[in-house]
């Protein structure tokens, strides 16, 4: 049956819908049911938390998460995230009444939240017009660097480069063409804040080469960052949230430190690759490689984690997002044995960090780096994350289980398929119908 046959199906079955679903419909509005949820939370948001700072950020997270592990999220959670977006293509971090225009003042416009939202609506499919616009948005506010700040006009720093670059890759963009007015790409920016050979900063930080810093200092000096150079690393290989995942009889691929030779920051031993330029010692591949041999020396180093210290306290607590992020980037490179010992460390002490029980974007960290790793993207040391992640919000509108032998091409409803639902309705309609005729039928005998 061809599309457009299915599609008039489908519509004839709809109009049955409307016509025998009233009475039901105008009955369910007066009966008894259960309470709208107490907050004042949009329905279709994942987490209950106060959504202002990071409504979309976790929102994108949820629905990576999900899609990774092979779920299709719900309608009402997809709409939720497409409906947040500006009318200039951007979003913010979060909008209370989309109903209105979007205020600068008000609600800024978010580099970091447009670019994860377009990595989470390009992969759950069907919303190529707002992945495009916000595509336009972000090309539209890139710096002359060729990088990207938090906030249009802002410094660019590794972070939201990194997101940039995952975003373009998402949408099937070439990083690489992503150039600013200067001729400048991604790529020029994002390894500008690697210390590498003759980096301003790295006098100060002996046996730290190959780590990226967030972004230059009042003095242009750099300072290692755990956080930036997980981001980074994984983008230097023009990768997002989703890479390919490690099969299992994957081999390890040995990281290699940053290689710095005498000449002018060059290291004629090293290979090219798209996106490099010179002054680059390899380009961005061995950028990629030098930031996970810093990611894989200092986890190794912490016992397979990160630490980060909170304002105000001294005592170093586990990092465990952006240990998480490091395992994504480290099996994105092929770098098996720190990443799987890393995410190790995550199974033992997932039920230690208090926001994998209930915040959605840290449980789907966790499923995003399980996944990267080759490991089970709904579990992580016998913890059922997807199901906490569904208890956060909309229940997946298909779960992994569900029809297990479909093709993963069955995901996304391109609108051609027909629901059994329809089917159920066309025959009822039928079984109405001639019922309707035999009763007509004995009304004019009787008559």
């Amino acid at each position: 049956m061809s599309p457009r046959r299915r599609r008039a199906t489908v519509l004839a079955a709809a109009t049955v819908l409307c016509a025998t679903a009233a009475p039901v419909a105008s009955a369910a509005a007066t009966a008894p049911h259960a309470a709208a949820k107490p907050s004042k939370l949009p329905d279709g948001l994942y987490g209950t938390a106060d959504p202002k700072y990071d409504g979309v950020w976790r929102q994108s997270m949820a629905l990576l998460a999900l899609d990774g592990a092979g779920a299709v999220p719900a309608k009402k959670a997809v709409d939720w995230l497409a409906g947040q977006q500006c009318a200039d293509g951007s979003f913010t971090a979060y909008r209370a009444d989309t109903g209105k225009k979007c205020d600068p003042d008000a609600t800024p416009s978010d580099t970091n939240a447009t670019a994860l939202a377009v990595q989470a609506l390009a992969a759950v499919g069907g919303r190529s017009d707002a992945v495009r616009e916000a595509l336009e948005w972000l090309t539209s506010v890139q710096n002359k660097d060729g990088g990207w700040g938090s906030a249009p006009r802002a410094a660019s720093d590794a972070n939201s480069t990194s997101l940039a670059i995952g975003a373009l890759h998402a949408a099937g963009r070439n990083p690489e063409k992503a150039t600013a007015q200067g001729g400048r790409s991604p790529y020029d920016a994002l390894l500008s804040f690697q210390l590498t050979c003759g980096a301003k900063g790295l006098e100060n930080a002996p046996g730290q080469q190959g780590a990226f810093a967030y972004q230059p200092d009042k003095k242009g000096e750099l300072a290692p960052n755990d956080d930036a150079t997980a981001a980074a690393s994984l983008a230097a290989l023009g990768e997002g949230a989703l890479p390919e995942p490690l099969s299992k009889d994957a081999k390890d691929k040995p990281v290699t430190p940053l290689k710095c030779a005498s000449d002018a920051g060059t290291d004629a031993d090293a290979g090219t690759d798209e996106g490099d330029k010179k002054g680059v010692p390899g380009g961005r591949k061995q950028a990629a490689g030098a930031g996970a041999a810093y990611l894989a020396a200092t986890l190794k180093k912490n016992g397979g984690h990160f630490s980060s210290v909170t304002p105000g306290d001294t005592k170093k607590q586990p990092d465990y997002a952006n240990t998480a992020d490091a395992v994504v980037a480290l099996a994105a490179g092929g770098h098996r044995k720190p990443a799987r010992s890393s995410l190790a460390w995550l199974a033992d002490n997932v039920n230690k960090w208090d926001k994998a029980k209930n915040d959605p974007a840290a449980i789907s960290s966790l499923m995003l780096a399980s996944r990267a790793a080759g490991g089970d993207p709904t579990k992580l040391g016998g913890t059922d994350l997807l199901s906490r992640l569904g208890n956060t919000g909309p229940k997946p509108a298909k779960m992994p289980s569900d029809d297990a032998d479909s093709s993963s091409s069955d995901k996304k409803d391109d609108g051609a398929t027909i629901p059994v639902w329809a089917f159920i309705l066309v025959g009822l309609a039928i079984g109405a119908g001639f019922g309707i005729l035999l009763s007509g039928r004995r009304k004019r005998q009787q008559l």
